[in-house]
């Protein structure tokens, strides 16, 4: 999926660096990164700076009407051959937007109307996504899974010139969430400090961005696997007193994920390397945790830990345990796991 919308927007990108720009940009959906990287670019690049002043007009959602926007849109550019309108947080709009057909099946040549249109998406079935679409550019820009954002740090830093540690990006990942636009701060951080062609390291996340390389979630679940009891209670005490930095519900979701794929490794007849990482979506880098972790929580164990891991969830939100500190809760849920 990343792949093919990162090809999708390299068209889009190259279509209007080319001079084949579309009257209409209607850029929707959950991830708002991509929409945020097509509309950047428009703005940046589409007419030159000579021109932005008088052609360019920025407008947000909860301050007009859709009808505010097709009257500037029918406006003619002045001393330039086109116009740029970008109507940013356009989700504001969502009541009102099918009002756009009229204009959408016949807009004005000489405007370029851009809708950043964050966490929501047109009905394909109404007119208006159909007429887009057909006409103009209907952009969905979908959220990655976890499991894809791995990749996709890796491919963007590629094309910066630089390569990452598997270990890196787990941190990344864990501390950060499948939230690209912090991720892309963050690497950008990076980037303006590290020399290109260096490999990012854990060493790189932990002194630039903050997230302890030996005191984290990664470190937790693996110590956890290996049943190294005093490093998981080191890392417990660390969670205890970085709470913020640390918070239970996401420790909770984190070793849950760990052992769902644990409990599908115990079901793989092939536990080849590669199929491994296949089947459970991980780097084959991590593959030797979950042969460790298997040999140390046979699968009848690795149920009954889903099953603590259940109950400490709901713990960790008030049911059963008003009262509880969570650091208390993950002190207990740990010792129940490896014992």
């Amino acid at each position: 999926m990343s792949i093919k919308i990162m090809n999708r927007i390299n068209q889009i990108i190259e279509e209007i660096t080319s001079g084949n720009t579309k009257s209409i940009y209607f850029l929707m959906g959950e991830e708002a990164f991509y929409i945020d990287k097509i509309s950047d670019y428009i703005e940046k690049n589409v007419l030159k700076e000579e021109e932005k002043g008088f052609n360019q007009t920025i407008l947000y959602g909860r301050d007009v009407t859709i009808e505010d926007v097709i009257g500037a849109a029918k406006r003619y550019p002045m001393m330039a051959d086109k116009q740029v309108i970008i109507v940013k947080e356009a989700q504001d709009l969502s009541r009102t937007i099918e009002k756009l057909v009229t204009y959408a099946e016949k807009p004005q040549p000489s405007t370029i109307l851009v809708f950043c249109y964050k966490y929501k998406t047109l009905d394909k079935r109404k007119k208006l996504a159909k007429i887009i679409a057909k006409n103009d550019c209907l952009f969905e820009s979908k959220k990655l899974y976890e499991n894809q954002v791995g990749d996709w740090i890796s491919s963007e830093l590629q094309e910066k010139g630089y390569k990452i540690e598997p270990k890196a990006i787990q941190m990344l990942v864990e501390f950060l969430g499948t939230n690209l636009s912090k991720i892309n701060n963050e690497l950008e951080k990076l980037i303006l400090i590290l020399p290109k062609e260096n490999t990012i390291s854990a060493i790189d996340i932990e002194e630039n961005i903050g997230i302890s390389k030996d005191f984290n979630n990664f470190e937790l679940r693996k110590a956890v696997g290996e049943k190294q009891i005093v490093k998981v209670n080191q890392i417990a005490n660390y969670f205890a007193q970085n709470p913020k930095n640390n918070p239970l519900i996401m420790t909770i979701s984190l070793l849950n994920s760990f052992f769902t794929q644990l409990l599908l490794y115990h079901g793989l007849k092939d536990k080849g390397r590669i199929n491994v990482a296949k089947m459970l979506r991980i780097n084959p880098y991590f593959v030797g945790e979950y042969e460790s972790a298997a040999r140390n929580y046979p699968m009848r164990k690795v149920a009954q830990i889903i099953s603590l891991l259940r109950d400490a969830d709901l713990k960790s939100k008030g049911v059963g345990a008003s009262n509880l500190p969570a650091s208390d809760i993950l002190k207990e849920l740990l010792f129940k796991v490896m014992h």
